[in-house]
């Protein structure tokens, strides 16, 4: 009669004799192929800015287009830049996203209250973009008006920014203020910025474009806010 040996146990998928320590990692690059939707970065039209079709395969490009927008008031813009990361180099990687009030300064959000000013049925305010190749993101969006600010102050059209990308675990925020608004002299957020830093935060009117580029390290270094 053989003796009957008894099988080694099981290991399962909670078993460290199966699974070594996993290798640490970045968050991402993940955001072209599930954040961004056709559309996205056009706030005021129905083009398919916004997301990446190269990178997908025609028969994979099946992102849904956002709906039609119905009229918009303000002055319709385009803002653009460059995401450049630590060493001075585009980040094809990053991703954009944009929040900002309308042109009578008034946000698409049930917290804004005042019902004196006037609404835009197809402007939400919000918009999201990838970097191109070469580090470029693009908004079609409308110039905002001024919002109110803390105590009785009143903020400078600005358009709020967050930055998400490889190695960043918590999304960057920032700020884009428009050069040409006598405004920002008295915005009280700005006021908070050494004056030799402002600059980081202002976008330039370049041809038929607003320009502001995103440094994430270096000396030029965007200014990021605390959130």
């Amino acid at each position: 009669m053989t003796e009957q040996v008894n099988p080694a146990p099981r290991l399962d998928n909670q078993d460290p004799g199966l699974f070594g320590q996993t290798p640490s990692q970045t968050v991402g690059p993940f955001f072209h192929y599930g954040l961004p939707w056709k559309g996205g970065a056009d706030l005021v039209g129905q083009s398919d800015m916004g997301a990446r079709s190269e990178l997908f395969s025609e028969e994979h490009y099946v992102l849904n287009l956002a709906p039609p927008k119905g009229p918009v008031s303000g002055e319709v813009i385009t803002l653009e830049g460059v995401v450049y990361d630590a060493d001075g180099k585009p980040a094809p990687d990053a991703m954009i996203e944009i929040w900002q009030a309308n042109a009578a300064g008034r946000y698409a959000s049930p917290d804004d209250d005042r019902t004196e000013l006037p609404l835009d049925a197809g402007f939400i305010g919000f918009g999201r973009a990838s970097t191109s190749e070469e580090g470029l993101y693009r908004f079609r969006t409308v110039l905002p008006g001024a919002v109110p600010g803390p105590g009785n102050s009143l903020q400078a059209p600005h358009i709020a920014v967050s930055v998400f990308g490889r190695g960043v675990v918590k999304r960057l925020a920032t700020r884009v203020y428009f050069e040409d608004q006598a405004a920002n002299e008295a915005d009280p957020i700005l006021a908070l910025v050494p004056a030799d830093r402002r600059d980081t935060l202002i976008a330039r009117k370049i041809d038929d474009a607003w320009r502001f580029d995103i440094v994430l390290q270096g000396v030029r270094e965007t200014v990021f806010f605390d959130i």
